[in-house]
Parts: C-alpha cells; structure tokens; sequence
C-alpha cells in the first residue's frame, strides 16, 4: 500500500513539475511574442530559443509551442538580416542571412530558406559595387567572386569583376570580360577590353615598346573601333619606318574621329609619308587639306609646288 502511495506522489509531483515548466515556456514564449511586437527583434528571437528548449524538454505536451517557435524563429533571423542589409552593414547582414539558411533548413521552412537565398547575392553585389565606387579593388574583386560562387552564370558580376581587376591585374580582368562577353554582356564586356587594350598600348608607346603598342592598339580596335587606338598605332608604326602601316592607322584614326583636334597634324604625318612612299596623288590630297592651316599651311604649299 505504501509503495502505490509513493508511486502515486512521484507521478503526482512530476505532473506539477511538467506543467510549472509548460507555464514557464508559454510565459517566455509570450514574452518573445511582446518583444517581437514592440519591434525587439534581438530579444524576441532569444525569447523563443528559450522558449523552444523549454517547450523541448515538456515532451509531448510541449510539441505545440516547439512548433510555433520553430516557426516564428528562421523569420525573426531573416527579419535582423534584413535590417542588417538596410543599414548597409553587409559584413552583419550576410552571416546572419546564412544562419536564417542554417535554421530554416532544420526546421523546414522553405519560404524563409528561398527567400535569404535569394537576398545574400544581391547584398553581395550591392557590398561588392559600393567597395569599387571606393576604388577598394580587391575587396570589390573578392565579392564579386563570392557572387560568381553562388551563380557562376551571373554576366553582370563577372563583367563588374573585371572592372574590379583592371586596376590589379591585367590578365585576370580579360579573362573576366571575356568570360562576361559569353555570359550575355558582349557589348559592355567588349567596351571595357577595347579600354583595357588602348590604355596598355598608349603605355607601350610612351615606353618605345612600338610593336606592343601596335600590337595592342589592333587588339583594343577589334573588341570596338575607336580612334585613340588607331591613333597609336600610327604613331608607333611611324615610329618604326612602317610607313604604309602608319598611313592605313592614321587614315582610319581619321575616318573615326573627323574633328580631332590635332586633324591638320594627322593630315600632314599622312601626307608626309605618302610622298616617302610615292603616292603623290594621297600626298597631294592630304597636303590640299591643310593650305589654310597656320601651322603647316605654308609647308604644304611648298610641298604641294614640288608635286
């Protein structure tokens, strides 16, 4: 008899206890609901990781409030991520959305899951381009990559990676470009190779690496036609006795930039050197270009009278 009555007290006394922590856990559960109304995003989200070990060790009779805080706590850790990320504090903001990934996966909330996947390469992005406008190359370059590591078929981050790397390292960024250019951004991707290309031949140029410069100016004007490339060219060229070369990179410098400033100079390089070559009538019509010219004006008339 002593034995059941005991048996009855401890069955008694534990039924006190279960239900002393479910009141315990539905008061911290609450507290993390009035958190999350007032706007407490931090406290609420500790409220109910409370709540929910409580709930947990409740057994069975606590299988409802671990569901409702496994609901309600992916969504407030995606709800700090996203106040992170309009605060602009991505180094916070990016973490927190991997850990809403983490959780939400444990707890099989595929809406939150979607939703921070989603959101951590646009922050990456916003992270990336806001470290390039500060001209931090490399932060700006490592961001973009962690971009393209989530989505290696992202063309525009590929593309703004080259941009990145044009600063640091000029194989990287055409191999970057080039990857953008078949990635769908062709044309911008192109633009920045043919700026990539001119910039390295003025620089061969003022460096009396004539060949590299030609060499570079031809690469530059094939990604797109533009006239400081032929330009160089010419000048290199010119600079080498290669005196057709020079004429047909002069003449297309023209032909893409009709007003240049320094055209009547162009023209007389031109008519210059077609009468080295002997083609009188080219020398004859480039030196009628520039009669009137103050500068060369009165050499072309001489040049023009011994034609």
């Amino acid at each position: 008899m002593k034995k059941i009555i005991l048996i009855a007290m401890a069955a008694l006394f534990a039924v006190t206890v279960s239900a002393q922590d479910m009141a315990q856990a539905t008061e911290t559960y609450n507290n993390g609901a009035m958190a999350l109304q007032m706007g407490d995003n931090a406290g609420a989200l500790a409220a109910f990781q409370q709540a929910l070990s409580m709930a947990e060790a409740c057994g069975e009779e606590g299988a409802d409030l671990v569901s409702g805080c496994k609901d309600i706590i992916p969504k407030i850790e995606l709800a700090i991520g996203k106040d992170y990320a309009q605060a602009k504090d991505y180094d916070k903001a990016i973490p927190q959305l991997k850990k809403a990934i983490e959780t939400a996966k444990a707890y099989g909330n595929a809406d939150v899951e979607n939703d921070a996947a989603e959101l951590i390469p646009q922050l990456l992005m916003q992270k990336a381009n806001g470290l390039l406008r500060e001209k931090n190359f490399a932060g700006a370059a490592e961001a973009y990559r962690e971009v393209l590591a989530l989505n290696p078929e992202n063309g525009r981050a590929q593309l703004m990676l080259g941009q990145a790397l044009s600063a640091t390292n000029f194989d990287e960024a055409v191999e970057a470009f080039t990857k953008a250019a078949e990635l769908g951004q062709e044309k911008d991707a192109n633009k920045q190779l043919s700026n990539l290309f001119v910039k390295r031949s003025a620089a061969q140029l003022k460096a009396k690496n004539y060949q590299g410069a030609i060499d570079d100016a031809l690469k530059s004007n094939g990604y797109l036609e533009n006239a400081t490339a032929m330009k160089v060219a010419g000048t290199a060229a010119s600079s080498l006795k290669k005196n057709a070369d020079a004429v047909n990179y002069l003449e297309k410098y023209l032909e893409l930039s009709p007003n240049a400033k320094d055209a009547n100079q162009m023209c007389y390089t031109i008519a210059a050197l077609s009468q080295v070559l002997g083609d009188k009538e080219k020398a004859k019509a480039y030196y009628e270009k520039i009669v009137a010219d103050p500068k060369f004006g009165e050499t072309a008339k001489q040049q023009l009278q011994a034609l």
